[in-house]
């Protein structure tokens, strides 16, 4: 068998040492991120629009569909690249074949936000997801002690495409919306049923650093957003003063939620299945939030130059609370375990105050940032009186 791989230019795919030194992620990983943030990109534009136009609930409900498609997609790869990257032509191909299902999906959500319209959405995934299930039988094929697992993963993920297809074209429209969650939850539990036999050998620290590198990839679209309010200001010669006070707020912002992000070590919380099921999952909620901050400027920039006539609380909060959901959630996933009682109650507060900071009749990006810059004194006061206190 091996002599047969051998000969096709092909690696046995068998699991990987969990306990590997060194293990970073791949020059093919780091180029299928920066795929999916053309997708990311296209939904937090369409937020902004969406939110500008004064359709606050249905910009930000199509935002979490269409990023749920984007994420549990980006999610499943990391996962199984964790676990069995080869890095040989079939993987390189197969991995590329996703890329080219996010490109698709990235094409279609315009559609899927403003009309509801998750046809050209639906085919991308079910492109992504069909190549991982190839991965999957491929896995089987391959290493008799993962094939249990990998079997259960493949009959999983494509028994819930089929379903997806199905949804588009055998549905109404209502029914096509409320089957959406119900095909969510399938997704969500197609892992769990699927690793009952025994966990995948996913590697702790790569993981952690494959979701610390999205993080970052996500942030740059804040960067970018805090970009174009100084180009606004400087090509319009108009609200200067305002729009180059929300670009420095917006890198403020940008560094504040880095170093929420990266204040503490996150492998030694994926050490167990529980608690990396608990990572994974409820990163949707830090990533949808961190995609959300670039839109909150945006809109932001809109209100400030008067380009829409949405009410002044509602342009504020829709910068303030995807910040404060970063903080609160990033509490919740990585930091609760490692800060003393004080430090989470004063991040959690934070949270809130950044969040009610929306409501402020004037300047509320200057106060969010300024909380924001508090809540990292917080994290690094706690971590000083930490390693100050001798251990018994």
């Amino acid at each position: 068998m091996t002599d047969v791989l051998a000969r096709m230019g092909l690696v046995r795919m068998s699991a990987r040492d969990t306990g590997a030194a060194h293990r970073v992620s791949t020059p093919l990983e780091l180029l299928f991120d920066l795929v999916f943030v053309v997708a990311v990109s296209q939904a937090s534009q369409n937020l902004h629009h969406l939110i500008s136009e004064d359709h606050v609930g249905q910009g930000v409900l199509a935002y979490l569909m269409v990023f749920f498609a984007i994420w549990w997609a980006w999610m499943n790869f990391t996962w199984f690249a964790s676990a069995f990257d080869t890095d040989d032509w079939l993987y390189r191909v197969l991995t590329i074949v996703q890329m080219g299902g996010v490109l698709v999906l990235a094409a279609g959500v315009h559609d899927a936000m403003v009309e509801f319209d998750f046809l050209v959405v639906t085919w991308g995934y079910v492109i992504m997801r069909l190549a991982m299930v190839a991965q999957w039988l491929r896995a089987a094929a391959s290493d008799p002690e993962s094939r249990s697992t990998a079997l259960r993963m493949a009959l999983g993920v494509a028994v819930v495409q089929v379903l997806w297809v199905a949804r588009i074209y055998l549905l109404d429209d209502v029914a096509q919306f409320w089957t959406f969650f119900v095909l969510v939850v399938l997704e969500l539990l197609v892992p769990v049923w699927g690793e009952a036999p025994g966990r995948t050998a996913w590697h702790p620290h790569h993981i952690a650093e494959r979701y610390g590198l999205f993080t970052l990839l996500l942030l740059g679209e804040s960067l970018l957003a805090s970009a174009n309010a100084i180009i606004d200001a400087l090509g319009e010669g108009e609200h200067v003063p305002e729009l180059v006070t929300l670009a420095i707020s917006g890198i403020v912002v940008t560094a504040g939620i880095w170093w929420v992000y990266f204040s503490r070590e996150q492998q030694h919380r994926l050490e167990g299945r529980k608690s990396a099921f608990r990572f994974g999952y409820l990163h949707y909620v830090i990533f949808a939030a961190v995609g959300a901050v670039s839109a909150g400027v945006e809109v932001e920039i809109d209100e400030i130059t008067g380009h829409t006539e949405i009410p002044h609380a509602i342009a504020g909060l829709a910068l303030t609370l995807p910040i404060a959901i970063v903080v609160a959630g990033s509490w919740v996933v990585l930091l609760r375990a490692s800060l003393s009682r004080w430090a989470s109650a004063a991040v959690l507060a934070g949270a809130v105050l950044i969040a009610l900071a929306g409501l402020l009749p004037s300047g509320e990006y200057v106060v969010a940032a300024a909380l924001l810059v508090g809540v990292v004194v917080v994290l690094e006061v706690d971590r000083v009186r930490r390693e100050a206190t001798p251990v018994h």
